[in-house]
């Protein structure tokens, strides 16, 4: 699918499985989203522009490479995204922080949106969502529909599983937008959750219910 990268580099794919697996505790989920939130900002953020700066080594004097432009923006759909947020924070440690509160309503299915906090200036910065699951794609449709309401003009949508309806929905929403993820599963359920998936990622990354 066209504007869509899935991660298939072995650690990724390893350390997923680990978690979809149901016996698997809520420390170690916790851990592993973590880790992999690492590899995926890597992938994520692989073609990030350079410029140089002068710089003196131990040695000698040199043009170094060194990242151009502000500074990025992770936008965390609440409140699975921060299991995402934190490991990408340790590799891009200066990133500014977006929070989007987005609920989904299990009649409807249609995402409430609670609480909207990010910084002021996003139109100069690459804005990158984060949010485990791109299941029907409304939270992530109306997340990006903020951000870009508040003036964001480069965003990426990073996520662990997509569905294929998801995706459509999302790319037909939102062309601009490349989507960066781990797996893309087989379908919805009748439920609206990714199957075979790995379960709600919020439950099981806070041990609740």
């Amino acid at each position: 699918m066209q504007g869509v990268t899935v991660v298939d580099h072995p650690l990724v794919q390893h350390k997923l499985t680990i978690m979809r697996d149901k016996e698997t505790s809520t420390a170690s989920f916790r851990r592993l989203l973590r880790e992999i939130s690492v590899l995926l900002c890597y992938e994520v953020t692989r073609d990030l522009e350079l410029t140089t700066r002068t710089i003196e080594t131990p040695v000698t004097r040199m043009e170094a490479p060194t990242l151009e432009g502000k500074k990025l923006v992770f936008a965390s759909v609440l409140r699975a995204g921060n299991g995402l947020l934190d490991g990408m924070l340790e590799l891009v440690p200066a990133a500014r922080v977006a929070h989007i509160g987005l609920y989904r309503d299990h009649e409807t299915l249609q995402a409430v949106e609670y609480f909207f906090k990010a910084p002021s200036d996003l139109e100069n910065r690459l804005t990158i969502v984060v949010d485990p699951m791109l299941a029907t794609a409304n939270s992530a449709v109306a997340a990006v529909d903020k951000l870009k309401a508040r003036g964001a003009t480069s965003l990426r949508f990073l996520c662990l599983l997509a569905a294929p309806e998801g995706l459509e929905r999302f790319c037909r929403a939102h062309p601009d937008v490349p989507v960066y993820t781990a797996s893309i599963d087989e379908r919805l359920n009748e439920l609206g959750y990714i199957v075979p998936g790995l379960g709600d990622a919020g439950d099981r990354m806070y041990g609740t219910k």
